[in-house]
């Protein structure tokens, strides 16, 4: 399916989360729970706060479309995009999922959440070109840095991340 059919399916069915694969392979997300959805909430607001003090991007929730390079289209929990990339796309770009690989990934893991397939999702978002990801672990308290280039980073109940 193209980038437009998949974008209509989503549109037609917008109460069902949807990420598509790079091989094609759709994949239904699940609602997750209000501790989680909170959690969720609290660190696109930061995020938001920080970006707002900077100024030199756009931040994103949990909803939103990214198309990789290699065609997958995830929507990680909360993300970040450069102002000049972001400057780049047309209107009609910025109305649907976004034809670019983000900055700044997080995804957030709860108890439920497949480690191994969030762990895969970052690798693919590093991949694609996201320069900073982290994979914070709620079970274990742990949190996985990605970075550009470089190797994986754990950190064991880190008291901030920046």
């Amino acid at each position: 399916m193209t980038d437009e059919q998949f974008f209509q399916l989503c549109q037609i069915n917008e109460l069902i989360r949807f990420e598509r694969n790079a091989d094609g392979t759709l994949l239904l997300m699940r609602l997750v729970g209000a501790l989680t959805s909170n959690r969720n909430a609290n660190l696109t607001a930061q995020l938001g706060v920080w970006n707002r003090d900077e100024s030199l991007g756009i931040t994103f929730g949990s909803s939103v479309g990214f198309i990789l390079p290699n065609g997958a289209v995830p929507s990680p929990d909360a993300s970040w995009l450069r102002r000049d990339k972001w400057d780049c796309l047309t209107q009609e770009q910025k109305e649907r999922f976004l034809p670019v690989c983000p900055d700044f990934v997080v995804e957030l893991r709860s108890d439920t959440d497949c480690l191994k397939r969030l762990q895969n999702k970052m690798q693919e978002y590093r991949d694609n070109g996201t320069r900073l990801g982290w994979l914070i672990d709620l079970e274990t308290q742990q949190v996985e840095i990605y970075r550009s280039g470089r190797d994986d980073e754990v950190l064991q109940s880190p008291a901030s991340l920046s």
